[in-house]
């Protein structure tokens, strides 16, 4: 069972502007038979595409991010292989600005797209942004751009195609490239109110993404807010939340969808968009992104039957060795209510101790639990608390 916490929504964007670094000219090749070369791919619990490719003839560990302009690599990554700087900077991302080097690219491989030449990013990012298992290179606009990009959720498996394939029917909006970004760019309905541009960006796990001058113009109805946190490249991030009854994606409706609220000088407001859609929505589809042909194709895809999981506790937590840490203590939930705070520590729940496995146990549901339901929690310095769940957005 999926469990609300902040792990769960990490960010991942960044808009890295023009450099003069100096490298050998970028050339791209794409294989005859790259309509055959599937890549297999870990979906996160940040609802992050992770998976394995090649990079100047090593593995590395990738996520695929259409939030990122340029394709980048972790600063960590680059000085255990002796990659060489040749321009510094920075580049804005979701959390603040990052500090950016500019480095020669050999090769570069994800599934039948080959890139020699040309230059790559070196971040200094949040470590936090990727989760408990870290990613060092993150596959920009750059590399997908003008190619089709199939992502099938279902299979957990994506593809890249000549620009203009159609490989399954859906439905259609169109997708363009931010002209100085070239962040992917399409539209959605919500609350009667046609929102455009939004960024279209697989690397940030949460649903949609609003400024408040676009949450301001839509019919919000009696929808409750409350607060939460993710992780962008340039740190924390703290949103208002909350549950939008309708949306529409191109014609596809969907009902219960999770927003999140962030402030008009946040990324999405200096990049001149109204909001994201990330992979939170995505995944409830098969996606085809082809913004050289100027559209989006999704269909519903087996995730999208799954009901929307909510907190129903408030704390955000994320475990570290025997004990979960409070991380943010959600506004107007039972935990505030209780007097619960940032910084404490939870050594067990109903009395069972936080083990090596928690995450994947049973035991790690009980933040989305039943409303009524009665936790037992025991706090590491020998304290023990009753939370009552409650629904409160």
């Amino acid at each position: 069972m999926p469990v609300f916490r902040a792990i769960f929504l990490l960010l991942i964007a960044l808009a890295i502007p023009a450099s003069p670094a100096r490298a050998a000219p970028a050339a791209d090749y794409l294989a005859p038979d790259s309509e055959a070369r599937w890549v297999p791919f870990e979906l996160t619990a940040g609802n992050q595409i992770r998976f394995r490719t090649l990079l100047d003839g090593k593995w590395i560990d990738a996520m695929l991010d259409t939030g990122v302009t340029d394709t980048a690599v972790s600063a960590r990554y680059a000085r255990r292989h002796g990659m060489k700087p040749l321009v510094r900077g920075r580049a804005d991302a979701i959390g603040g600005g990052v500090a950016l080097s500019w480095a020669a690219l050999s090769r570069v491989e994800v599934g039948g797209l080959v890139r020699t030449g040309g230059r790559i990013a070196i971040i200094e990012a949040d470590p936090r942004v990727t989760g408990t298992q870290p990613a060092d290179l993150f596959v920009g606009s750059d590399l997908l751009a003008a190619h089709a990009l199939d992502i099938d959720y279902d299979a957990r498996r994506f593809r890249l195609l000549p620009s203009g394939r159609m490989p399954f029917r859906g439905a259609t909006a169109a997708l363009t490239l931010a002209e100085r970004t070239g962040l992917y760019l399409t539209e959605l309905n919500l609350g009667g109110q046609r929102l455009r541009p939004m960024i279209v960006d697989t690397g940030d796990g949460s649903m949609v993404t609003l400024t408040r001058a676009a949450w301001a113009r839509i019919d919000a109805g009696d929808a409750r807010l409350t607060t939460a946190i993710a992780y962008g490249l340039g740190g924390m991030v703290e949103t208002e939340l909350a549950i939008a009854s309708t949306l529409r994606l191109a014609t596809l409706a969907h009902a219960e969808v999770e927003l999140r609220i962030e402030p008009d000088t946040g990324f999405s407001g200096r990049k001149g968009a109204a909001g994201r859609i990330g992979g939170g929505l995505l995944r409830r589809h098969r996606v085809l992104l082809d913004p050289r042909a100027g559209r989006m194709i999704v269909s519903r895809s087996e995730a999208d039957l799954a009901p929307l999981v909510r907190s129903t506790s408030g704390l955000m937590v994320a475990q570290h060795d025997d004990r979960l840490r409070v991380l943010h203590v959600m506004r107007g939930s039972p935990a505030a209510a209780s007097g619960w705070r940032a910084g404490e520590e939870i050594c067990a729940v109903d009395r069972n101790p936080v083990a090596a496995d928690y995450a994947a146990s049973p035991l790690a549901s009980w933040p989305v639990g039943r409303i009524g339901r009665i936790v037992l929690l025991g706090l590491c310095d020998g304290g023990e608390r009753r939370l009552t769940l409650a629904r409160f957005y």
